[in-house]
């Protein structure tokens, strides 16, 4: 979940009310985030050069570091929490934000060529006109676009975000795509003149910028926007132009976001508009911006409109566990920035009507008002009834819910090893390419792993086809750790299937791992009859239920393994682990495993 630095001094004079820390711990805890560290600037800037701490001086900014859930982007800066925040507290009546009104003629228009279809194809614009800042604003602006960046905009491959002092520059704008050699413009924080493919090569130095040449630079176009005087504004996604810098004395703020994902594009600008608004002369007013494409298609931007969303209070009451009538309800929306009112359908039971404001993108369905819901009434004063003891309060009634029957059999395959002295783990479901394969002396088919298209690193390339990985990985990390070491695992692995809607399917699967001098396979063999003991099964003289035959996986070694057989098929594998596969794996001791799964048991 992202993190935002706040000052507190600033942020409780936002708030109109000073608390102290324990008071807004609470605070955020009410309200579904947390403050996750109490800090300095010097002290951050120490801790970034890795100096020696000292005490913080009577003059220093106490920094707040806030953590809030990955989907609201509406809080990703000191202006989004402390609105939500005042709201919350009743000190403040959800905004209404509207798009000037001016006529189509004397609007600002984007004219968008053909060419951008092939590299970034959409944009949005708007403006903030009349806008004042002062320097904790000026900063709290720019803070938003980097953490949008880093977010919704997945590091500005998705959407990038221009932003630019309109009295600067003239319209109507054009946004293009030439080749680098043809565009020359003087980038943000330079004095020099630089051709686009320079400013490649240039970047590649740069440790800010150089992670974003990837997204354009093999491209022969690149995307431009210039002005009527053909001033380039911005070479998205990479930096805007020096000539329309925004500034402190800056009034009129236009805002471009240039996207491969028009949704998207719009969350981002909707967030940038409706959160600084408030700093504009005509509060929460935005002036719009038509965008022209050539085939004569266009359409206005902003897009603030609210939408409704009717909700039974019969769903929400029945899946939080509490008895709430719809005025309350109603209330502790209102609370968490929905407007709502209650509704009568036509069977006569109760719905709330939910108008979802711009600011609240995260809310796609109703189990996001429920949520709300949830959070404004407090988990703390859920009652132990309706949780503890797995009933669910629905339409009046008690309905008595239990586990699902995997999850209850998992359960107690857990307590059972962990009576039998080995310590549950818990590795990661994603794990990379080399894990997955090489390290287990395997070879990709293609037709068994998951591969992830686009990882967002080399350690998640590829969802796990075996626990053992992970449990090797655990071993190997942990070496030094008195012998024997035996640990287990029970968790899901992803296997390829063409036969299911997803193309894949889960697996519920059990492994274990001892680790010592004495790992013979004897050892290994009598958990897994311990085991099958406890579930019920003991290999009978006719085989039709569970037996051990004779394999050879190439991750154990030859002739000290055997795959386990349940009903004539191989369920799982056991064996002593090949010197090879534990050298890759920093271990020097011998090591025994066996795998299996236990979901074909229900």
């Amino acid at each position: 979940m992202p993190t935002i630095s706040v000052g507190r001094d600033r942020l409780y004079a936002a708030l109109g009310k000073t608390y102290t820390q324990e008071e807004f711990e609470d605070l955020c805890f009410r309200f579904g985030i947390e403050l996750d560290d109490v800090t300095t600037e010097k002290a951050i800037i120490r801790k970034e050069k890795h100096l020696e701490e000292e005490d913080a001086g009577e003059d220093e900014e106490v920094i707040y570091k806030i953590e809030i859930p990955a989907n609201r982007y509406d809080l990703l800066c000191l202006e989004g929490i402390a609105q939500a925040l005042r709201i919350f507290n009743g000190q403040q009546e959800m905004p209404k934000y509207n798009v000037a009104n001016i006529s189509r003629e004397s609007m600002i228009k984007m004219h968008v060529k053909p060419e951008t279809a092939s590299i970034r194809p959409y944009v949005v614009c708007a403006v903030l006109r009349g806008i004042t800042f002062d320097e904790g604003s000026y900063n709290s602006f720019m803070d938003l676009q980097e953490k949008l960046h880093q977010n919704i905009c997945r590091r500005r491959t998705l959407v990038a975000i221009g932003t630019h002092d309109l009295d600067t520059l003239h319209g109507p704008f054009t946004y293009e795509a030439l080749p680098p050699s043809s565009i020359n413009f003087v980038p943000l924080k330079q004095v020099k003149n630089f051709r686009a493919d320079e400013l490649m090569e240039f970047y590649k130095t740069d440790l800010k910028l150089k992670k974003f040449l990837h997204i354009i630079e093999s491209s022969p176009v690149f995307p431009v926007i210039y002005d009527s005087n053909r001033t380039i504004l911005s070479l998205p996604p990479i930096i805007n132009g020096a000539h329309s810098a925004i500034t402190l004395k800056t009034k009129n703020v236009f805002i471009e976001c240039t996207a491969t994902d028009l949704t998207k594009a719009k969350i981002v600008l909707n967030t940038m508009v409706t959160t600084f608004s408030e700093h504009c002369e005509r509060k929460f007013e935005i002036e719009p911006v038509e965008v022209i494409y050539s085939d004569g298609k266009s359409y206005i931007c902003p897009d603030l409109s609210v939408y409704s969303m009717d909700v039974s209070l019969s769903y929400i009451t029945g899946a939080i566990g509490v008895p709430l009538d719809a005025d309350k309800v109603t209330s502790l929306l209102n609370r968490m920035q929905l407007s709502a009112v209650q509704s009568v359908s036509g069977d006569n039971s109760s719905d709330i009507t939910v108008s979802v404001p711009p600011t609240r993108s995260d809310v796609l369905h109703p189990c996001d008002v429920m949520e709300d819901v949830a959070i404004a009434y407090g988990y703390n004063n859920i009652k132990d009834i309706a949780i503890a003891k797995g009933y669910n309060i629905s339409k009046g009634r008690a309905v008595s819910l239990r586990p699902l029957p995997l999850e209850e059999f998992s359960h107690l395959v857990r307590l059972e090893m962990a009576m039998c002295g080995f310590t549950e783990v818990l590795s990661f479901i994603l794990c990379s390419h080399n894990d997955n394969f090489a390290m287990l002396n395997h070879e990709d088919d293609g037709s068994t792993a998951v591969i992830i298209e686009n990882p967002r690193s080399s350690e998640n390339e590829t969802a796990r086809t075996s626990l053992m990985s992970g449990l090797l990985k655990t071993v190997g990390q942990n070496k030094a750790h008195p012998k024997p070491i035996k640990i287990f695992e029970v968790g899901d692995i992803v296997r390829l299937d063409e036969t299911k809607d997803v193309g894949a399917i889960n697996r519920r699967q059990l492994a274990a791992l001892y680790c010592g001098a004495a790992a013979g396979y004897e050892i290994i063999h009598g958990l897994v009859e311990r085991i099958m003991q406890v579930i019920g099964l003991v290999p009978p003289n006719d085989n039709t239920t569970y037996y051990l035959k004779p394999s050879n996986e190439p991750e154990f070694l030859h002739g000290t393994q055997a795959s386990i057989i349940y009903k004539g098929k191989q369920i799982g594998t056991s064996g002593i682990v090949h010197p090879e596969v534990l050298n890759k794996c920093d271990i020097p001791d011998p090591c025994s495993y066996f795998e299996l799964n236990i979901q074909c048991f229900l």
